[in-house]
């Protein structure tokens, strides 16, 4: 008895244009509706790999990692100079389109943070550089200093931070004999027996109660 070969079924047209549409691999700059524009990497219509996205609206661009079309993993967010040029804001690790991981971001030319961030705000340990030249070197929850923290002034304060304000610690001379502007005065001594002991003793009933 003849083989009858069944004829192979036929897609409709509009899946091949459907999957012919669809932008995956490196592509060259695809423009939005809105005018911003993106080079690099896709998959599934979104951006995955390497890729650099322009904003329109204010000439801001970020330069890295992608994850279905969300800024993921290692990359470089840059805004314009007012004269020429770009000028670096933030660098280091993204998740969801938001600051995460281990990152600098610059605030000006003389104040930047690094460290931890945890969706978009500083949390973790981080070190923070103001204009003035102080440093705080410590924890931070919420984007601002929260648990143990060391600022540098021209002197030294060393204890335990709540929302941004020093609560438990001590104040102490920091290099006073290299310092460009000393104090006019040095930091009187502690008249206690134990004056460290006294410290840890409050410091750990502050963070109890704060428990």
């Amino acid at each position: 008895m003849p083989h009858l070969k069944e004829p192979k079924e036929k897609e409709p047209l509009w899946k091949e244009w459907d999957y012919l549409a669809q932008k995956k691999g490196i592509r060259h700059t695809v423009y939005s509706v809105n005018g911003d524009q993106f080079t690099g990497e896709w998959l599934d219509n979104k951006k995955d790999g390497k890729g650099t996205y322009k904003w329109k609206e204010n000439g801001a661009i970020y330069d890295g990692d992608w994850k279905k079309g969300k800024r993921n993993g290692f990359g470089t967010y840059s805004v314009p100079k007012p004269n020429n040029g770009y000028r670096k804001e933030y660098s280091g690790g993204w998740k969801n389109d938001m600051r995460h991981g281990y990152g600098t971001q610059f605030y000006g030319d003389n104040e930047y943070y690094e460290g931890e961030w945890y969706a978009d705000k500083r949390s973790g340990w981080g070190r923070m550089y103001f204009s003035d030249g102080t440093i705080y070197e410590g924890e931070w929850f919420d984007d601002q200093r929260n648990g143990q923290g060391m600022v540098r002034l021209r002197q030294v304060y060393e204890g335990v931070w709540k929302d941004d304000i020093a609560k438990c610690g001590n104040m102490r001379d920091f290099d006073r004999e290299g310092a460009p502007e000393p104090t006019k005065y040095p930091i009187p001594d502690v008249k206690l027996l134990n004056a460290e002991s006294v410290l840890q003793e409050a410091e750990e009933q502050f963070l109890q109660d704060h428990d």
